[in-house]
Order: C-alpha cells, then structure tokens, then sequence
C-alpha cells in the first residue's frame, strides 16, 4: 500500500507552492513515523523511452548507482530487500538496508530503509505514458530523516548541495543513459551549498 503523505507530494507540484507543499509532506511523514525531522525531495523528468523499459531499467536496483551521483552500489538481496552504500564527504560511507514496500509493474515503486537504518528514508517513483511519441514521465518523491550526532552533520555536509538540483540533476542523468546509453560528462557545476529545507516535528 501506497504512502499517503508521498502520494500527496506527487500530486502538486505547483512552482509557487512547491517548497511549502514539501515542508508540510515531510513534517506529516516524519511524524507518522516518529522521526524527529525528515525532508522531502520531489521532481519530474520526461524520458523518451517506452514505459515498461523505464520501469523495468530502475526495479533493477544495481543500476541506481550508475546515475545516482551519491550512490556508490546497490546490492540485491531477496526479492523484496537492498543493501545501499551511499558516499559521504572525506572518503567515508554510509550503509543500510531498504525494503520493497510496492511493486506495480510498469507503474511505480516504492520502499522504505530497513529497522534500525542510520539514515531512515522513503521514497517511491511513479512512471506514467508521457504526451504521445514523448515516452514516460518519471516522477520520484523520497522522504529522508537526518540522524543526530555526529552522523548527522557527516549526512548535513552529504546534503548541503540543494537537495533540488540534486535531483534535477540525478534525473537527468538518468534521462540521458536512457535515452542515448551514456552520460554526458559536461553538465554544469551544482548549484553553491544551500543546505535542504527541513520540517520539524
């Protein structure tokens, strides 16, 4: 079953209301949850690929890493379970385990990190038949909450990039791999350290 605050995050995403929209998702999600803060990144990108490839190119978990810029591997255990290490600043790494928490076949999926997660995050991707001959529209919404501590400025340093542009970039290289089996390696820089709005409970 889908999550309701994540299904609500995909549904609008006016310019004018965007940033205030995803504060009040992120606080509704971190206290159904019991996280003290969460924040919330959602984008959308049109690839000009049939839907089913789109879908069946990102429920391979292993791909995550080749467009994910943060992402240094995803492993595959069961059916249903990953093991994620995420690159962190000065050369370290941060590892958990996520759960498949929704697998519609050509139309979205969702998961959630494991119990006990250092990082505990959700997200889910939907994937929609774009305008005729446009391919599929590509929407992903993921819900993170910083841990405290020492781990959690190593995560803030992680995230200081606008968690926006990340995205926006992380799609689009997604986009290109998609559409032309390599990532151009000329994009622009990101944008200067801004840190990611965050809810608090």
């Amino acid at each position: 079953m889908s999550d309701p605050p994540i299904n609500r995050a995909e549904e609008s995403d006016a310019p004018d209301t965007a940033a205030v929209h995803q504060r009040d998702v992120a606080k509704e999600a971190a206290e159904e949850r019991g996280w003290h803060e969460a924040a919330l990144v959602g984008r959308t990108i049109t690839v000009n690929r049939p839907r089913q490839e789109v879908y069946a190119f990102w429920r391979d978990f292993r791909n995550l890493g080749r467009f994910l810029e943060n992402i240094e591997s995803v492993t595959p255990g069961d059916d249903r379970r990953s093991h994620w290490v995420i690159k962190a600043p000065g050369g370290r790494t941060v590892e958990w385990d996520s759960v498949l928490t929704e697998d519609m076949p050509g139309e979205a999926l969702a998961w959630e990190s494991a119990e006990g997660a250092d990082i505990k995050n959700t997200g889910r991707i939907e994937f929609r038949d774009g305008p005729p001959g446009r391919g599929t529209e590509v929407t992903a919404t993921i819900v993170y909450g910083p841990p405290a501590g020492d781990l959690g400025k190593l995560i803030a340093k992680l995230f200081q990039r606008e968690p926006k542009v990340q995205a926006r970039r992380d799609l689009r290289r997604f986009k290109q791999l998609l559409e032309t089996g390599e990532i151009s390696t000329s994009e622009a820089p990101a944008a200067a350290p801004r840190g990611g709005a965050q809810a608090k409970g």
